[in-house]
């Protein structure tokens, strides 16, 4: 008889492991699948295209419903796991009865962050983190509210973006610098603004929310400088957290997320934790690729095969605001590296590239990413560069060249 795994959480971390268990551990386990959201799972990284309208809701879905059943997974969405009860091996789930689980995998992603400022809970105040929220950003769109969108991080720039092109007035407001401050340098950060700026979308930095006005409902925003953004609606864009509120109440250790090791487990006997509420060295992602790979360790574990996660190389590889961005490992630079600079702002591009003992440490692109993964294998391989260090600049293409002797 298969051993029963169930996995609470129906996103893409889910998604991915069910994939890789089905490679390797086919028939092992009778896998359950349990996730609050009303669908199947889908892929999250393009809600801001769904928003925008370059893609339909319909089509960022991973796997279909056959794909599911013809692996023998029961998947059950719309339904909240409200409790762990790990001496009798049970979820709890509301309105439903108990399950019992011989492997339990928590793989309960994130929650947006919404800040603590007055008004914050005043109508017309939201988030934007999945398909619910998206019908509400388009609600607002269609009738051209006015939308402050806080953040300008990944999260931030997406929802401006995609409520911009969908025929909102839209005004970011950034508490840094810089844009994107966690992936990219200044002068990256500043072309992306302009490039920002061009499609219709005015950003405020350096700016920090006072308070959100409004009788019941949002009239404007106040910075702390003063001045005053009339507003209908506001997206708090701001950041996420780990969503560990289930694995704390069960007594599963959690500093910011829950706390695994290396190949994926808590300190709770055969519970596990992935994705972005799992915090692994010390390090919580928040990003798909890093759940990909933790899922790739886990079900080698889980198959009875030796694995061991080491941690991840961050990468962001997406096109923000329609702006094609890259930035991978180290680019920011430190003692003993050297960084290669390349700007276009005519054409609207920036390379920066970041050596250090003769090899690719970290990189930075916007507008030109063609070469983005090329750069991406150096770093992980930590291959030398040394060779090819005067033409890297310019693509693997030109780099790969044999030269003429």
């Amino acid at each position: 008889m298969s051993e029963p795994l169930v996995i609470v959480g129906n996103g893409m971390a889910a998604a991915r492991l069910v994939d890789e268990l089905a490679k390797i551990a086919l028939g092992r386990y009778a896998v359950a699948v349990i996730g609050e959201e009303p669908r199947l799972a889908y892929n999250r990284v393009l809600l801001s295209s769904v928003l925008a309208g370059e893609t339909g809701s319909h089509e960022i879905e991973l796997r279909p419903a056959d794909w599911w059943r013809h692996r023998g997974v029961t998947v059950r969405y719309g339904y909240r796991v409200t409790e762990i009860d790990t001496g009798r091996r049970e979820l709890k789930i509301e309105g439903e009865e108990s399950m019992h689980y011989s492997k339990l995998v928590l793989a309960t992603g994130s929650t947006p962050l919404r800040l603590n400022v007055p008004g914050a809970d005043l109508a017309g105040v939201h988030t934007f983190r999945d398909t619910r929220d998206v019908d509400l950003l388009l609600a607002l769109a269609a009738g051209k509210k006015r939308v402050v969108v806080i953040g300008g991080g990944l999260l931030g720039l997406e929802a401006a973006y995609g409520l911009a092109k969908a025929g909102a007035p839209v005004t970011l407001l950034h508490l840094m610098d810089r844009l994107m401050e966690r992936q990219l340098d200044l002068p990256a950060a500043d072309l992306l603004k302009t490039l920002v700026e061009c499609k219709g979308i005015r950003i405020l930095l350096n700016a920090s929310t006072k308070c959100i006005h409004g009788d019941s409902h949002v009239e404007a925003v106040e910075l702390a400088d003063g001045s005053r953004i009339e507003a209908d609606a506001v997206i708090f864009a701001a950041g996420i957290r780990p969503n560990v509120a289930l694995a704390r109440d069960a007594g599963i250790a959690v500093n910011r997320g829950v706390v695994v090791n290396d190949e994926m487990q808590t300190a709770s006997p055969d519970i596990y934790a992935l994705g972005e509420c799992a915090e692994h060295r010390g390090t919580c992602y928040g990003l798909v690729e890093p759940a990909y790979e933790q899922a790739r360790v886990l079900a080698r574990h889980l198959a009875g095969r030796p694995a061991a996660y080491q941690g991840s190389v961050v990468s962001t590889n997406l096109k923000v605001s329609g702006v094609s961005v890259f930035s991978a490992g180290d680019f920011m630079g430190g003692e003993g590296s050297e960084s290669l600079v390349l700007t276009d702002r005519w054409r609207g591009t920036y390379k920066k590239l970041v050596i250090a003992d003769g090899r690719l440490t970290g990189a930075v692109l916007i507008g030109d990413t063609a070469d983005a993964l090329w750069y991406l294998e150096l770093i992980r391989n930590r291959d030398k560069v040394t060779a090819i260090r005067s033409d890297m600049m310019f693509g693997r293409a030109l780099a790969l060249t044999p030269k003429a002797a």
